[in-house]
């Protein structure tokens, strides 16, 4: 989840990438959702947010609402997991509550990891066409930034934890039916043994 925010709010989608004759190293462009900055020489660094979204790519405008909405997704999948925590107590709480309450995060997780993975593959496949696409300028050629890398580790996270929560709800439904046979049996099984012994007592001092 904070991996998430983090790639939402990071400037480094795109990277100014130095080849041919651009060698001109002093100076890095950064390009993210909300904002570009430029970077010189380690120094010194200027941001400014962007003027309109109209102006940005097709691909940069769909990963601001997705980004959004993949946030959203993971911090109410972190809200329901608590929700469903064994040390959680709420007023006429049972265990079948709790297990429908962790399945719920769990795909609550996999549809933030997926939504989220959307826009970080959408951008780093245009990056990669453009950068070897010969129309486009040299000037005008990017290189994946440290928030996609970000992105992609942040979505594994996020499905591997919906994953976790959902097959620990199916253990928890299949050790509870196992827990519930034992004790109907065992205390018709006692009370049964205690008859017995009743019987054959009763039975001893009457001869």
């Amino acid at each position: 989840m904070i991996g998430t925010f983090a790639v939402t709010g990071m400037p480094q989608w795109r990277v100014s990438a130095f080849i041919e004759n651009n060698i001109i190293v002093f100076k890095t462009i950064w390009e993210g959702l909300w904002m570009h900055c430029i970077r010189q020489a380690n120094i010194r660094m200027q941001c400014k947010v962007y003027d309109s979204v109209l102006a940005l790519s097709p691909d940069l405008q769909a990963s601001r609402g997705l980004m959004c909405a993949g946030s959203a997704l993971s911090f109410l999948a972190f809200m329901v997991a608590i929700i469903g925590m064994k040390c959680t107590r709420c007023a006429q709480s049972s265990w079948q509550a709790k297990g429908y309450i962790i399945l719920t995060a769990g795909l609550l997780f996999v549809l933030s990891g997926a939504v989220e993975l959307i826009p970080v593959c959408w951008v780093a496949n245009t990056i990669i066409s453009d950068f070897y696409n010969p129309v486009v300028n040299t000037a005008q050629k990017r290189e994946l930034g440290e928030a996609l890398y970000l992105g992609w580790v942040a979505a594994f996270c996020l499905v591997a934890a919906g994953a976790i929560f959902c097959s620990f709800c199916r253990c928890c439904e299949k050790t509870r039916s196992y827990g519930y046979s034992a004790p109907a049996q065992c205390p018709t099984h006692s009370q049964d043994s205690h008859r017995k012994t009743e019987s054959s007592y009763s039975k001893s001092q009457y001869v």
